[in-house]
């Protein structure tokens, strides 16, 4: 059984983390901290494809 989600951020808030996380990570020098950063940026990109498909408008298809 899935376990309920707590406080659901928005996802405008999200993506524009998201955005933010993915150009500071470009602005970085070449390395382990990058590179960290850029799995991070991944990460809430993930997290804002995955509110499109969880909280979808009732009688339209999931955004993907």
């Amino acid at each position: 059984m899935a376990r309920p989600i707590k406080n659901p951020r928005p996802k405008l808030d999200l993506e524009t983390e998201a955005l933010a996380a993915l150009e500071q990570a470009r602005a970085l020098a070449p390395g382990p901290e990058r590179t960290e950063a850029m799995k991070r940026a991944g990460v809430l990109r993930n997290a804002v494809d995955m509110q499109g498909l969880l909280f979808a408008k009732r009688g339209r298809p999931p955004k993907m």
